[in-house]
Order: structure tokens, then C-alpha cells, then sequence
């Protein structure tokens, strides 16, 4: 199920979460037709989106290998991403900026995002090979269990 992610991979990903994250907040710092609530707002934009968007990976990865997610969670995870979108749409579409401008930001929020679902993903493959390698071996005198909602089904005994 894990594959190993190649370095190349792993590296590309930190540089385009690194490079997106800081070509957004140097706008931000440098930009003099922004007011400091406004800066705020971007601000926050950008760190809840990196935020929601790890959270609907990680909940959609959960529910592709079985491991139990509620779906209140499922569903904000969606809806926190959905809204970090739409809120970034509608600011930079009512901001008096150039086109270009409003592009950069665009972009560099959504290669934030890109890079840091691709971290997250590149973290939970290295974390669960890790798990598989360094699990104890299996002794068949032990009940089995199949998964953490199921109870204990002992499979030694026949009936």
C-alpha cells in the first residue's frame, strides 16, 4: 500500500510549499496598497487554507485505507477548503489591483497549497513504511485483529 516517495519528489514538494508560502507573505510585506487589516486577512487566508487543504488529505487518505473518519469531519475539512477558496476569489476579485497582481497571489496560494498536501502525503507514505518495517513479526497463537472497529476474532479455534 506505502510506497517509498523518490527524493526528487520530497524535495520538489518543500520547495514548491517554501517557495509558494514565501512569494505570497513577500507580497504581502512589500505590497503599499494593502492596509494592515488587509494584510491580516491574506494573511490568515493563507495560513487556514494550508491548514484545511493537509486535513482533506489526510481525511480522504483515511477513508481510502479504511481508518475511521466521521463525517463531520470529513465535511468541514471540504467546507474549511471550499471557503479558503471562495474567500480568496472574492477578495482579489473586489481588490483594486492590476490583473497581474491579483494573478501572483492566486497562484502563489494555490502552489502553497499544492506543496503542502504533497509534504503531507510524501510524510504519512515515509511514516507508514516505517510502521511496516519496524512492526513486530506476527505470532499465529494471537488472536488476529483485522481492524480497529472490529472485535477480536480468534482464528485458531475452530468450531
Amino acid at each position: 500500500m506505502y510506497t517509498k516517495p523518490t527524493p526528487a519528489f520530497i524535495g520538489v514538494s518543500y520547495c514548491a510549499m517554501s517557495i509558494g508560502m514565501a512569494a505570497f507573505l513577500t507580497g504581502l510585506w512589500r505590497t503599499t496598497s494593502m492596509g494592515l487589516a488587509e494584510k491580516g486577512f491574506y494573511f490568515t487566508l493563507l495560513m487556514y487554507g494550508l491548514y484545511a487543504a493537509v486535513s482533506v488529505q489526510k481525511s480522504v487518505r483515511d477513508r481510502t485505507e479504511n481508518i475511521p473518519v466521521t463525517d463531520l469531519y470529513y465535511g468541514i475539512s471540504w467546507l474549511s477548503t471550499i471557503m479558503c477558496l471562495s474567500l480568496l476569489i472574492i477578495g482579489l476579485w473586489n481588490a483594486n489591483w492590476p490583473l497581474s497582481e491579483k494573478g501572483f497571489y492566486g497562484m502563489s496560494f494555490l502552489l502553497s497549497l499544492f506543496g503542502a498536501i504533497a509534504v503531507q502525503k510524501n510524510t504519512r507514505d515515509v511514516a507508514g513504511l516505517h510502521r511496516l518495517v519496524n512492526r513486530p513479526v506476527a505470532d499465529a497463537s494471537l488472536p488476529e485483529r483485522p481492524h480497529p472497529d472490529r472485535p477480536l476474532v480468534d482464528r485458531s479455534k475452530k468450531s
